[in-house]
């Protein structure tokens, strides 16, 4: 940004003590007291964010107009690590977060395998134990189909009636024949209930057995996830260190180039003031031309008067002189499409907490972009950056005496001139390009208007 030119002594303030404001907004920084970053869910909100943040960047620039280059640079590179500090905070919120539940999520897992794999330990057992009942059984029933073979137990119903002695004897060799046949098929359900609670068993172990390996192979991967996160947090929590190294480092060296631009402070001061004195000499020679071209017209019209009283023409009035143009209304932009990235008045510097007028306003413009007289004029001044450090390449351009008030142009920090000392331009003319030269970090436009020997807001103009 550009320094303004400071304002006529009687319209300057002081400018304050250094430190203050710098002191107050170091502290802000080391304790990490910097603004929320918006939170972009969209393309279009990540957009607008960019354009916010280069937009208040250009602002800051633009307040820096008049600082020392590196001190300004430094000042610079100190807000951009400010504005990095939050969004690497963000950063690593959202990966402390996605590590904790990364975690959660290989505890879960871990959780469900141990119960899994003690199902699979008691299917195990119970399926020892059921392969013993049934071998048990099935020895059981061989040696009963064998007896049956041999003829030990092979007692039939007429056999019982025959060999009953008596009533009794008969009912009693009946019950114990009946009490046989029971256990026969007693040991028979047996077999098969053992033997169908083995195959549940043995099904529910192969879906268990294929759940581990799916749960195995799920903790695995939040294994892999969990150091994933845990490496991301890491870097974040690196990357806000070295922010926080360089915020300090950046810190000691702006207040070690803030002492040594305590001095340049009157070097502002001074080009201001001659500037001020150059415009109010212009203005007394316009006044002087002007005071006498109306003595000129005066004459001619007594002149013209005389004459026409000695030819008896005395119906004809004189002719009234043409009404000069309305105040401020003939002078135009120097440049299309203005934006105002700083405006006119009393700023205060960011580094040095000082304040000073802003005599002219800043106006958006790439570099090598033509500028255009305002109205036409004489060129009165053009001045190199060398021995002009604070307004860098600077041309004047002097329009005269309109409407009664001397209007004087101004354009500063010019890349390179496009007219002459003593040329006459008109309105629309190329006098230069737009340029970063003298006190400023960027290139734009800077643009001032002097009426009778002060300075005035040029967007409150006509046509801006």
């Amino acid at each position: 940004m550009r320094r303004p030119s400071p304002a006529p002594r009687a319209a300057r303030r002081p400018i304050r003590a250094l430190g203050s404001a710098v002191a107050a907004a170091l502290v802000a920084l080391s304790l990490g007291a910097v603004g929320a970053v918006a939170h972009a869910d969209s393309r279009d909100d990540l957009v607008r964010e960019q354009e916010r943040n280069e937009a208040e960047r250009e602002k800051v620039e633009s307040s820096l107009e008049g600082v020392d280059a590196d001190l300004a640079a430094t000042y610079l590179k100190l807000e951009d690590a400010k504005a990095k500090l939050p969004v690497a905070q963000e950063k690593l919120a959202a990966a402390e977060k996605a590590l904790a539940a990364a975690e959660r999520k290989q505890e879960q897992v871990a959780g469900r395998l141990d119960l899994a794999e003690a199902e699979s330990a008691a299917l195990e057992a119970d399926l020892a134990a059921g392969a013993k009942e049934i071998d048990s059984t099935r020895a059981a029933m061989g040696e009963l189909a064998r007896s049956t073979y041999r003829g030990d137990n092979a007692v039939t119903t007429l056999e019982v009636v025959l060999d009953s002695s008596s009533t009794d004897d008969f009912l009693q060799s009946y019950a114990v024949m009946g009490s046989a046949v029971r256990s026969q098929t007693q040991v028979l359900d047996d077999l098969e209930t053992a033997s169908a609670v083995a195959r549940n068993q043995q099904e529910r172990q192969t879906a268990v057995t294929a759940r581990i390996g799916e749960l195995k192979a799920e903790a695995d991967a939040a294994v892999v996830a969990a150091d994933e996160a845990r490496a991301a947090a890491a870097d974040h929590k690196a990357e806000i260190e070295k922010i926080q190294a360089d915020m300090t480092a950046l810190s000691k060296q702006l207040e070690d180039q803030k002492k040594q631009y305590a001095g340049q402070l009157a070097e502002l001061e001074a080009d201001s003031a001659e500037l001020a004195r150059e415009i109010a000499r212009i203005d007394e020679e316009n006044r002087r031309k002007e005071e006498e071209r109306k003595k000129r017209e005066a004459a001619a019209r007594a002149e013209a008067e005389r004459r026409a009283a000695a030819s008896r023409n005395q119906s004809r009035p004189a002719p009234a002189p043409a009404p000069a143009p309305a105040s401020s209304n003939f002078l135009a932009p120097p440049v299309p499409n203005l934006y105002v990235t700083s405006p006119y008045g009393y700023r205060v510097y960011p580094i040095t907490g000082g304040w000073f007028m802003h005599n002219g306003v800043d106006l958006r413009s790439a570099c090598g972009n033509p500028q255009y007289a305002s109205a036409g004029g004489t060129v009165v001044g053009v001045r190199g950056a060398y021995g002009n450090g604070t307004h860098g390449n600077q041309v004047l351009i002097n329009h005269g005496v309109v409407g009664g008030n001397s209007y004087i142009t101004v354009y500063n920090h010019l890349s390179g001139f496009a007219v002459s000392q003593g040329q006459r331009v008109s309105q629309g003319q190329t006098i230069g390009y737009t340029g970063a030269t003298g006190n400023v970090t960027g290139c734009h436009v800077h643009f001032e208007v002097w009426k009778n020997g002060s300075t005035i807001d040029p967007m409150t103009l006509p046509g801006f």
